[in-house]
């Protein structure tokens, strides 16, 4: 074969490469924006970041079918999920699914993972709510196990119950839209706390939910909640600022806020306007 004949098949396959390269590009680049806009849609200013990355914040973000999840599967537990919730006409939810394993997550936690153990199956991302503002599928979703932190009955059953439908019956019909960010607290120390754990799965000793109201003045109300609770405390009592939280659990919940705005957000405990004092000490739906 020439010379020139091997220059030829070179730089033909030369450019074959270049232009597989080129499509490899703008389809991630593609990806990458639609997954942006998705993920920009259930999360407001930004998904949680850590403001000091560390072996214990290494997490993958799940995405589900009307929230996300920051999967951890070094704790085996998710450490935040992030959902929008507005106001619809005719709020309902369907019958109950099955909990359902995440093939998603690298541990095998199955729906039974937890009996026995004293602690509940607790939804962070609820599953009235969701089912109300986003429909069927996201409903089924919220019964993966990768949604799933385990909490005593009383607060799962009770006081968080109760700030979940605080949340969708009425702030949402207050506001018209929030957002809410919730998860799980561990000890500061991760060797204290390394056989506090439901098979795999690492128990918290407290839960957080903050709740925005987006907008040019947005405006927030936070919780941090313990194991152990009797579940019939007013919800005012466990509010805090989300600084706390943020000091408590090291995550920027808000990355892309303005720095000033987030000052005035996160630094104070604000009620005024969120009609709190008339909802604080309502008995949940089920008790």
């Amino acid at each position: 074969m020439s010379r020139r004949r091997i220059v030829s098949r070179g730089r033909r396959s030369m450019r074959r490469f270049a232009i597989t390269l080129l499509f490899v590009a703008v389809g991630t680049g593609l990806w990458y924006a639609q997954e942006r806009e998705l993920r920009d849609g259930l999360v407001w200013m930004g998904v949680p970041t850590w403001q000091e990355p560390s072996p214990l914040s290494l997490h993958r973000v799940l995405r589900n079918a009307g929230f996300l999840v920051g999967w951890s599967d070094l704790r085996v537990n998710p450490l935040w999920v992030g959902y929008r919730l507005h106001a619809v006409e005719d709020p309902g939810a369907g019958p109950r699914p099955d909990f359902r394993r995440d093939w998603r997550a690298l541990w095998p936690i199955a729906p039974d993972s937890y009996f026995g153990s004293g602690y509940d199956r607790g939804h962070l991302a609820p599953n009235y709510a969701i089912a109300a503002v986003h429909g069927r599928t996201a409903q089924r979703d919220t019964f993966f196990m990768s949604n799933m932190v385990p909490q005593r009955p009383d607060l799962n059953r009770r006081l968080w119950q109760r700030l979940e439908e605080v949340v969708i019956d009425h702030f949402v019909p207050r506001f018209g839209e929030v957002q809410v960010i919730a998860g799980p607290v561990f000890p500061e120390r991760f060797l204290d706390n390394l056989l506090n754990r439901v098979g795999l799965v690492e128990v918290p000793e407290a839960f957080y939910k903050i709740i925005v109201v987006p907008g040019e003045t947005p405006r927030a109300l936070a919780f941090l909640m313990p194991q152990e609770v009797r579940g019939d405390e007013p919800l005012d009592d466990y509010l805090v600022t989300i600084d706390e939280l943020e000091a408590r659990t090291g995550l920027d919940f808000f990355p892309r806020l303005p720095e000033a705005v987030a000052e005035a957000l996160e630094g104070e405990v604000a009620t005024r306007g969120w009609g709190l004092e008339g909802v604080a000490r309502l008995p949940g739906r089920f008790q």
